[in-house]
């Protein structure tokens, strides 16, 4: 029986604004994404039957229909029903590290492994940009997964233009296991509080992400320039998040109060928080010190680097 092992890395954002609204209803983003070590496993198996059945070791992913995972096999199953056929359904069984529903894009980048190990279990022969315009259909954070590294996203997050890659920058998360911040939740009070400040006309909204290709935070990543990159770190959905969620606030101010910390930021519509540190070293150092500050056990904390891939084949 065929079957595939593959890493799905988790992603942070190194910046994020909001410029407006979008005919569609969403926002439109300029975002830099950037991979990191930190990574799920992802087993696909052709199955005897025509079913897709996912399995998780985390009790609070679901593993029905519900299950971006699940509905990342349905659409290739749908979009290729002779190889579906031919082939039959998979078996996906899905090893968490990413916290789950932590800004981190756990479930985008299950997703997006499904969508590789699909194409390869049913010799589908798909480029990266295939995968990539299957993923969009899913979720904005999807098409980054698949090829990761570090990218400028635009649109809602998934028109992608691939940087120089940040690789081994080191960094500590932190995220609290039980608190969860709903991202619709996010944006929606976003654009209560600061539409008014929106660009509202398509010409605008173009002449700002065009811009935006030329600014300090990508200047920053080409020259590979980590005292840059970290005065350059911006989230504007920390401002709606982090009064509103204390803890949230709290970690980014104690991350902020370290030393070896070089700069620290919410990443995506959170709750997670991360730092960049000077080193490995650094980074367990300040680790230990978070964990010895807030002695919640409901506070996961990770040690983790940049990367320069998306999903990857074991």
């Amino acid at each position: 029986m065929r079957s595939y092992r593959l890493i799905a890395p988790a992603k942070i954002n190194l910046y994020l604004e909001i410029i407006g609204s979008r005919a569609d209803g969403y926002h439109e983003l300029a975002m830099i994404l950037q991979s990191i070590d930190l990574s799920d496993e992802i087993d696909i198996h052709a199955a005897s039957t025509e079913n897709i059945r996912v399995y998780c070791d985390h009790p609070q992913v679901p593993t029905d229909q519900t299950n971006l995972v699940y509905k990342a096999a349905a659409l290739m199953a749908q979009e290729f029903p002779r190889a579906y056929s031919n082939f039959g359904g998979v078996d996906i069984t899905i090893k968490k590290h990413i916290p789950v529903a932590a800004g981190l894009a756990g479930g985008s980048t299950n997703a997006a492994a499904v969508l590789v190990g699909i194409d390869l279990l049913w010799n589908l022969g798909l480029t990266q940009s295939e995968l990539e315009e299957f993923g969009a259909s899913l979720g904005s954070d999807v098409p980054f997964c698949i090829g990761g590294g570090t990218a400028i996203a635009t649109g809602r997050g998934e028109q992608l233009s691939p940087l120089q890659s940040l690789d081994n920058l080191h960094l500590v998360l932190g995220k609290y296991r039980s608190l969860e911040v709903s991202t619709p939740w996010a944006y929606k009070t976003y654009r209560q509080q600061f539409g008014i400040n929106y660009i509202q006309d398509s010409e605008g909204l173009a002449a700002r992400t065009s811009a935006f290709h030329s600014e300090g935070m990508v200047k920053a990543i080409l020259n590979q320039d980590t005292g840059k990159i970290v005065q350059e770190l911006h989230n504007d959905l920390e401002k709606v998040v982090l009064p509103a969620y204390p803890q949230v606030l709290q970690l980014r101010e104690l991350f902020a109060s370290q030393t070896g910390v070089l700069g620290t930021m919410m990443s995506g519509s959170g709750p997670s928080v991360f730092a960049i540190v000077e080193s490995l070293t650094q980074a367990e150092i300040v680790k230990q010190r978070i964990r010895e500050a807030i002695s919640d056990d409901d506070l996961e904390l990770f040690v983790t680097h940049t990367i320069k891939h998306g999903i990857k084949i074991v």
